[in-house]
């Protein structure tokens, strides 16, 4: 199949490229520069230099393709209002074909809680709140085959949130220690960004129309944890340290802050019962200690 992709050249598209080229798919991904359409077509795709607010060249490629995979994001205060204008353009161009799209949103919009699922009720904070009209109007859409997949906290090849805790600050005292965000008791669910690829080329070719997915390993640890796995891996002295929610927040700022301080849980056993989806990479202990967000010189 054609496949119409954002982000190819970003953290989680970029795997998603990978998987659907491995997978046989054709993939024509959009781009911003020729460096950037260099990288993906190194991997096999077909670039296409635009920008995803550009709604006429998003619904042209949208309805030239067999589907469309969108996981790029701006990441900043215009998030909702580029997001919304690509799924307009994206509907646009495939109304009425019943052709698959999928979407990215984000477990923050669960809020607090130690058990995440499929069925779980929406509780975002403030900064993640834009999501939920986004992703209702995904879900009930006609004419388009959609499906969201929903990532937890993405890691791999040394990229992502996880640098928060490898690169966190080091204090200014006589003996470094590793600054948690918050106490640190919070649970983080974990997915490896190849494991999650995997997911949504699944969601792709096989997911019902108007299905919502977790991307989730079953790894939930704590923030402690993984600053205790970062600082020994650095040869920490002082170890780690708790910070208080008002020291992460003027370090992070508050909305950011407040989302990376949630307590969350998922184990992601609905993507395994209906798809067989199987993850298995490194989880994000071993990876801070020993692996791609360990210092070299360990």
């Amino acid at each position: 199949m054609s496949v119409f992709l954002t982000g190819g050249t970003g953290f989680i598209g970029s795997s998603v490229l990978r998987r659907l080229i491995a997978e046989g798919h054709e993939v024509t991904a959009l781009v911003r520069s020729t460096e950037k359409a260099d990288a993906v077509e190194a991997e096999g795709a077909t670039a296409l230099i635009g920008d995803i607010t550009d709604s006429e060249l998003v619904s042209d490629q949208a309805s030239r393709s067999d589907g469309v995979i969108h996981t790029a994001s701006p990441g900043d205060d215009t998030a909702a209002a580029v997001d919304e204008a690509f799924v307009t353009a994206v509907f646009a161009g495939l109304e009425g074909s019943s052709k698959p799209y999928v979407h990215t949103s984000g477990i923050w919009i669960y809020g607090d809680n130690s058990d995440i699922t499929e069925s779980s009720e929406f509780d975002p904070p403030a900064g993640s709140r834009w999501r939920l009209p986004i992703d209702e109007r995904v879900r009930t859409a006609n004419g388009v085959h959609t499906a969201i997949v929903v990532p937890s906290i993405v890691y791999g090849y040394g990229r992502g949130l996880p640098t928060l805790i490898s690169d966190a600050p080091r204090g200014s005292g006589v003996v470094p220690v590793l600054h948690l965000i918050g106490d640190g008791s919070q649970h983080w669910p974990t997915v490896h960004v190849d494991d999650l690829a995997a997911l949504y080329v699944l969601a792709f070719e096989q997911a019902d129309a108007g299905s919502l997915h977790i991307g989730a390993s079953g790894e939930n640890p704590t923030v402690r944890e993984l600053g205790a796995a970062a600082a020994d891996a650095a040869h920490i002295a002082g170890g780690d340290e708790a910070e208080t929610i008002e020291a992460t927040r003027a370090r992070l700022g508050r909305d950011f802050a407040d989302a990376l301080m949630l307590d969350q849980q998922a184990t992601g056993s609905g993507a395994r019962i209906e798809f067989g989806w199987e993850p298995n990479g490194p989880t994000l202990l071993d990876e801070l200690t020993t692996g791609s967000y360990a210092p070299e010189d360990r």
